[in-house]
């Protein structure tokens, strides 16, 4: 059985630019599961009048400075993103969405919009799944931002260079579980502000993980309408979201 199994995908997964006979591409698939590796889970939400990101946050070893180590960036400042997976890769996709986003600002004279920002992302991704002399990036992209026109806006980019706006949506290696419980809480369209929001992502992550949080072991970025800046929520404001969070149980 085994043999047959690595016969389908013998010597198509060697290329990344080869289709095998079902019309897969090996090394794409394999870098979803790359995203897995790092075994964190991440999950963006957007509330009423405001967007959040949220994942955990692991410093593999104590003698590390814990402030050096994110999965949260800000891209312009007022769009920032949660990186999932490999973290090399991660960080090599957020300066080029910078580049991309001062690139726009000094061709048109104005911020780039969270949906443009998103395909350009993934219009990148795309080409690295087609050109060879480049790998996909074991890493996926939430997007988060305020848009003039249309409010609150979630996006997610993938390796495959797929991206889609989100009401909630999740990455990492609980994807499947986060996702059942945000099509849960998202069924009756409800209105939330934005501690709120906030609140539920942490329940959301809390859940799927089956552990209670500390302060240090998550990391939230935010943006609203009323501070329409990209920013990461500090331990002490984290720690009151936690307690109401615990409260509320």
């Amino acid at each position: 059985k085994t043999k047959m199994a690595r016969a389908t995908s013998a010597g198509y997964d060697r290329h990344l630019t080869v289709f095998s006979p079902e019309g897969r591409l090996y090394q794409v698939e394999y870098a979803f599961k790359a995203i897995n590796a790092e075994n964190v889970t991440s999950i963006g939400l957007r509330g009423q009048d405001c967007a959040v990101v949220i994942t955990q946050k692991k410093v593999p070893d104590k003698l590390m400075v814990a402030e050096t180590v994110t999965h949260l960036f800000q891209i312009t400042p007022t769009i920032g993103a949660v990186m999932t997976g490999l973290i090399a890769d991660s960080r090599s996709q957020v300066k080029r969405a910078r580049y991309e986003a001062a690139e726009f600002k000094y061709k048109y004279g104005y911020d780039i919009p969270v949906d443009h920002m998103a395909r350009r992302v993934a219009d990148i991704s795309q080409l690295y799944t087609q050109n060879a002399e480049m790998r996909p990036l074991g890493c996926s992209m939430i997007l988060i931002g305020m848009d003039d026109e249309h409010g609150p806006q979630l996006f997610k980019c993938d390796p495959a260079g797929y991206y889609c706006g989100y009401q909630a949506t999740a990455v990492g290696v609980k994807v499947t579980e986060a996702t059942t419980l945000l099509e849960k809480k998202f069924k009756k369209t409800p209105q939330w502000n934005l501690d709120k929001t906030v609140q539920e992502a942490i329940a959301v992550l809390s859940s799927v993980v089956s552990m209670d949080f500390k302060a240090n072991e998550i990391e939230i970025g935010v943006v609203s309408q009323a501070q329409p800046q990209f920013r990461v929520l500090t331990e002490d404001e984290v720690d009151r979201h936690l307690t109401a969070v615990a409260e509320q149980d």
